[in-house]
């Protein structure tokens, strides 16, 4: 597979600067969810949320580099989690989970590379296909703000181009704000 863009996001993880604790509680995560962590790079939201949807809940953490699934499963392993399965899929073509199953998809310093790499059709598409009707989309992402942490500025997408992207795939945005010192989180309830 050849990368169509200079832009490159693999293997970096935001766990320093902003809280898996912090993602969730904005995303308004419950008990009982099915949850999907899209590109969820080394799993650490992934690994937070499978406590919070608890044993009626699941969590599918989905990334498209192997090496982060690896890491992930190895987690899973670890703290023998039974609510989580981590899988290798490119967002980009097609989730493999069933239509219409997930209550709550996030994610987290991921949009903007589809964005660059003019990727946004396939991936909101798919997004859509999974969740419920009144399932919620939580998009963070990097401030659009000059930072030496995180994707150079000319990739970064401010709340209103996101706000407008969730518009366009049927979402009603329902929260806007910032999050941490870094970030922002936009989320949409898809009207379906």
């Amino acid at each position: 597979m050849t990368e169509k863009h200079g832009h490159q996001h693999h293997g970096k993880s935001s766990r320093d600067i902003l809280s898996a604790e912090v993602i969730l509680k904005a995303a308004d995560i419950k008990k009982g969810d099915k949850f999907l962590d899209a590109g969820c790079g080394d799993g650490y939201v992934s690994i937070e949320a499978s406590d919070k949807v608890g044993s009626d809940g699941k969590v599918f953490a989905v990334d498209v580099y192997p090496d982060s699934i690896d890491i992930v499963k190895n987690e899973i392993q670890k703290r023998n989690l039974k609510n989580i399965e981590a899988i290798v899929a490119d967002i980009t073509k097609k989730l493999p989970l069933n239509e219409n199953s997930i209550d709550l998809a996030l994610m987290s310093n991921v949009l903007h590379g589809f964005v660059d790499g003019g990727e946004v059709d396939p991936v909101m598409s798919n997004i859509v296909n999974v969740l419920k009707p009144g399932g919620i989309f939580a998009v963070v992402e990097f401030r659009k703000i000059e930072s030496s942490r995180g994707p150079p500025f000319h990739v970064r997408i401010s709340p209103e181009e996101v706000g407008n992207m969730l518009k366009n795939y049927e979402f009603e945005v329902v929260d806007s704000h910032e999050i941490g010192e870094y970030h922002y989180m936009v989320k949409g309830v898809l009207k379906k």
